[in-house]
């Protein structure tokens, strides 16, 4: 099949032929191939830029200098946060090779993007990468005042787990200063968190 003929199969209804057509494009895919993907990360139709999205993603790491140029410098808020979508597919597809400087630092950037789907977009990505990525994280949580973004870290820190994103969800829960939804957050975060490790407070 032509590469023309796949990429208008990535819009079909039919999630298996759009999956069909997003491997064998991320299996054959030159410069070309991506810059095509790129273009579709604007697209009004869900399917076909999420198709794009996860296509990049499959593509992996080939894709993440132009994934990141784009969701930080794009005008377009529908690109960059596409783009932080695919860097978050980057790492869920490509598990056994960490994810680029470069790409670590567009993330770390794009936490401070003014918009929702951007920000809320990079802290998902992040979350995938895991512990590497928690200084980022916690920093970003300490530096913002804008409680969703903050509600995002806080979920995102209690993923990763671990006994200093136990200590950070502890501190942010007794600090009074802070806004009672993030606290609230970090409370069922923390509960959650103590389920799945076992982990108790003393």
């Amino acid at each position: 099949m032509s590469t023309e003929a796949l990429f208008q199969q990535l819009k079909h209804p039919n999630p298996n032929l759009r999956n069909q057509a997003m491997w064998e494009l991320a299996e054959n895919y030159d410069r070309a191939t991506i810059d095509k993907l790129m273009s579709i990360l604007d697209e009004e139709d869900t399917n076909y830029r999420r198709a794009a999205v996860k296509t990049l993603g499959e593509i992996g790491h080939e894709a993440v200098p132009p994934l990141v140029e784009a969701m930080l410098n794009s005008d377009n808020v529908m690109v960059r946060g596409s783009a932080a979508k695919a860097l978050a597919q980057v790492v869920i597809c490509h598990r056994d090779v960490p994810l680029s400087d470069l790409g670590v630092q567009g993330l770390k950037s794009a936490l401070q993007d003014p918009n929702p789907v951007v920000n809320i977009a990079a802290v998902m990505a992040m979350g995938e990468i895991g512990a590497p990525v928690l200084d980022i994280l916690i920093e970003a949580l300490a530096a913002t005042d804008n409680p969703a973004l903050a509600i995002s870290l806080v979920n995102a820190i209690a993923t990763i787990g671990g006994s200093r994103g136990i200590d950070v969800l502890t501190s942010l829960i007794e600090n009074e200063s802070i806004d009672s939804y993030v606290r609230e957050s970090a409370t069922s975060a923390l509960s959650r968190l103590e389920m799945t490790t076992g982990f108790k407070r003393e």
